[in-house]
């Protein structure tokens, strides 16, 4: 499986930014998908993550009630509707597959990953 994240840029502290992240295989639909981010000097973490189907979601503490993931399974594609931005969400965002049979959205669980999208928020 192949993924290509996009949309991140440039935005002012409180802005809002969508990114998408499309999948090279029909059978994206029946992977869960999680989308991670890195800032400079530190870990890759999670940020949000979304069943198979998209009947359940997942949110780091961070980002609840801010961001919110959700998926076209036609479109072969994931969404992070992100609002309320602040600048500690600068960081450069990846979305990634789940390994089948894998609970829980810890690095090490993640199959695929695409290239990441830049997210800078500016004070």
């Amino acid at each position: 499986v192949q993924l290509q994240a996009c949309g991140g840029g440039l935005v002012q502290a409180g802005g809002s930014l969508r990114l998408s992240c499309a999948a090279s295989e029909r059978t994206f639909s029946s992977y869960a998908m999680g989308w991670f981010r890195q800032a400079p000097g530190k870990e890759r973490a999670f940020v949000a993550g979304i069943s198979w189907g998209g009947a359940s979601t997942y949110y780091a503490d961070s980002v609840k009630g801010r961001f919110t993931i959700f998926r076209d399974n036609a479109q072969n594609t994931v969404y992070l509707q992100m609002n309320s931005l602040k600048s500690e969400d600068t960081a450069v965002y990846y979305c990634a597959v789940r390994r089948p049979r894998t609970t829980g959205w810890g690095i090490n669980g993640m199959d695929y990953w695409g290239k990441g999208t830049q997210v800078t928020v500016s004070s």
